[in-house]
């Protein structure tokens, strides 16, 4: 795998080691001082991939979209219960949040998931599109030995389309089952569960979409992680959610935070407006979702008849 990072300029080599420090500093809290296996737990590589690691990045935060790609990491470690995102890596992503939001000691959004080593290499074995763009364009940032990942096993293109489009009609189906409710209720002003429906809606989509494409979604329900993975995919996924002005970023953190307090908090609050506005976007969402997964279908099919 690639350790060398020329293409990057020295300021973002820069921000990068700073990442790699904070996250080994969280993790060895997190981890403590463990007895028995747990003992051995730790960290075997650190990766960098997507836009900074092929070349192609975006980084224009001062822009009208105000569209900045993250730096995009894979951390791999060696024990399952590692993986736990908020046993083990809550505090390195609150910390990477305010150095970049409140100190400005990064200037680079991070976007980070974790799986263990057999993780990556069924993955690979497999043909999961995500992990094999991984292993083929991956740096590594940190690695506990140079064992290399396994070998990639890509599909048969028939078994390719075939499972693109069981994602395809499973996801986008029930996305749609969802925004149906949603719609219902907020014509009813069940303004709560209109929220809940709609994070539903946008949750699938984003799953349908990284599915389809890649093979590959995380296991998570963080809008914001969600949508930072899929517009990886394509800038079209942007569009659906302006983001210029405080009262647009604020909507959609009140669709984000919908899945545990609209379910469970007395204090969520939402207006008529906010649903339909959010509502308005979500259809956008859900075309630029259609379109890209049917082109993804056609690409498969045609590789499939040849």
């Amino acid at each position: 795998m690639r350790t060398d990072l020329d293409h990057l300029p020295d300021s973002k080599r820069r921000e990068l080691e700073r990442v790699v420090t904070i996250l080994f500093e969280e993790f060895a809290d997190a981890h403590g001082t463990p007895n028995g296996r747990r003992k051995m737990g730790r960290i075997l590589k650190i990766i960098l991939y997507g836009s900074y690691a092929r070349g192609g990045w975006v980084d224009e935060p001062h822009t009208a979209k105000g569209y900045q790609s993250d730096f995009d990491l894979l951390i791999i470690v060696n024990q399952d219960e590692l993986t736990d995102r908020i046993d083990y890596w809550e505090r390195a992503e609150e910390r990477l949040y305010r150095e970049l939001a409140i100190t400005k000691t990064l200037k680079t959004p991070v976007n980070f998931i974790v799986h263990t080593l057999q993780e990556v290499n069924s993955g690979l074995a497999h043909g999961r599109f995500f992990f094999m763009d991984v292993a083929r364009d991956g740096i590594a940032l940190y690695q506990s030995d140079d064992t290399e990942l396994a070998r990639a096993r890509p599909k048969t293109p028939t078994a390719s389309l075939n499972l693109a489009e069981e994602y395809f009609d499973d996801w986008y189906r029930d996305a749609m089952h969802a925004f149906e409710g949603a719609k219902f209720h907020i014509e009813k002003a069940h303004l709560r569960k209109a929220a809940f429906d709609l994070h539903q809606t946008t949750e699938a989509l984003y799953h349908c979409v990284l599915l389809v494409m890649t093979f590959y979604t995380p296991h998570v329900h963080n809008l914001n992680f969600l949508r930072k993975q899929a517009e990886r995919l394509s800038l079209n996924l942007t569009y659906a959610w302006p983001r210029e002005t405080k009262k647009d970023r604020a909507y959609f953190e009140k669709l984000k935070d919908a899945y545990v307090k609209a379910r469970y908090s007395k204090h969520y609050r939402v207006t008529l407006e906010q649903l339909q506005w959010l509502a308005e976007h979500i259809d956008e969402l859900s075309q630029a979702v259609q379109d890209l997964c049917s082109a993804r279908i056609a690409e498969l099919k045609a590789a499939a008849a040849n």
